[in-house]
């Protein structure tokens, strides 16, 4: 199977939210991403983009779910942002019913992906945030399934 991966590096939170804007602007009902990075890389900042690049308005707090592990928001599709950092294993994540909101109609970014991998649907974009020093990023988005292929290359179209 073919994978690909494009990466891109942030000066600023604003500069976060600007390429999860990018990306959320190509995101559908369906799509997954998975967030990658340690505390305090951005992956909140970066979900915040997804956000409003989903029509979520400008004016909506988009928050770390950490203790609610899921906040939903209303856009051009609902948008599901998780957060599975206080869970301490995969039976948590499923007695949650967490996994439901990979197959509903919206769009899911789920922060701490990296720990179970194995429930992520395949289509999943993955977002992995490396943090430089105090104030860049680098943010590696890799794919391997027909949709994140898609959404890749859709990616490198646009002007970032």
């Amino acid at each position: 199977m073919t994978e690909r991966s494009i990466t891109y590096r942030t000066i600023s939170g604003n500069d976060t939210i600007r390429l999860g804007q990018r990306l959320g602007s190509l995101l559908k009902g369906g799509d997954v991403v998975a967030l990658v990075g340690e505390l305090g890389s951005g992956k909140t900042w970066f979900a915040k983009g997804i956000g409003l690049g989903l029509g979520v308005p400008a004016d909506t707090v988009v928050a770390s779910p950490s203790f609610s592990l899921v906040n939903e928001y209303e856009g051009s599709y609902s948008f599901y942002h998780i957060d599975g950092y206080r869970l301490d294993g995969l039976a948590d994540f499923l007695a949650a019913g967490l996994d439901q909101y990979f197959y509903m109609e919206g769009v899911v970014a789920m922060e701490w992906a990296d720990r179970w991998p194995e429930i992520l649907p395949e289509c999943n974009v993955r977002v992995e945030i490396m943090i430089e020093n105090e104030i860049s990023r680098k943010f590696t988005l890799t794919g391997h399934h027909p949709r994140a292929l898609e959404i890749l290359e859709e990616m490198t179209m646009l002007n970032i």
